[in-house]
């Protein structure tokens, strides 16, 4: 249990650096002008997103899943687990946004300036701070409501 543990940890880490680090191209994408530029950072936004980020999500998945495995019908009573859960599910929908936004910028059709991005820049963090305190501090007790 503990390798998986291990491993769930060590993917969620490389997930987040993507999502920490996508937003910030997107940043310099979104400001920058000559064709050299911009087509450097469409080869660094999709290795990011699709070498990095996305099999990092995938596995976090995986091998959280693989927890809960363990005592599904126990994890299920604790509510900071509920919680945590939505966050996750939230997370997945804003890396499935930065995903549609590489699509835009992949075909030229970026509708949002660099300041937008700097403020999407910090969304993960909000996620990477509340996430872990629910696992670390469990602040809502072990048992649901």
């Amino acid at each position: 249990m503990l390798w998986v543990k291990a491993f769930h940890i060590i993917f969620m880490v490389t997930w987040f650096s993507g999502l920490f680090y996508l937003p910030r191209l997107f940043v310099y994408h979104a400001m920058a002008t000559d064709p050299i530029s911009l087509d450097r950072f469409k080869v660094m936004e999709r290795k990011l997103f699709y070498g990095i980020a996305t099999p990092g999500a995938v596995f976090t998945i995986l091998f959280g899943l693989w927890i809960l495995s363990y005592d599904f019908h126990g994890y299920m009573q604790m509510t900071w687990l509920h919680i945590k859960l939505s966050l996750v599910l939230l997370l997945i929908l804003y890396h499935g946004y930065l995903g549609k936004l590489l699509y835009d910028f992949k075909r030229d059709r970026n509708k949002h300036g660099h300041v937008f991005y700097r403020i999407l820049n910090e969304v993960p963090v909000l996620f990477l701070v509340f996430i872990v305190i629910l696992v670390v501090v469990k602040p809502f007790g072990m048992i649901a409501n």
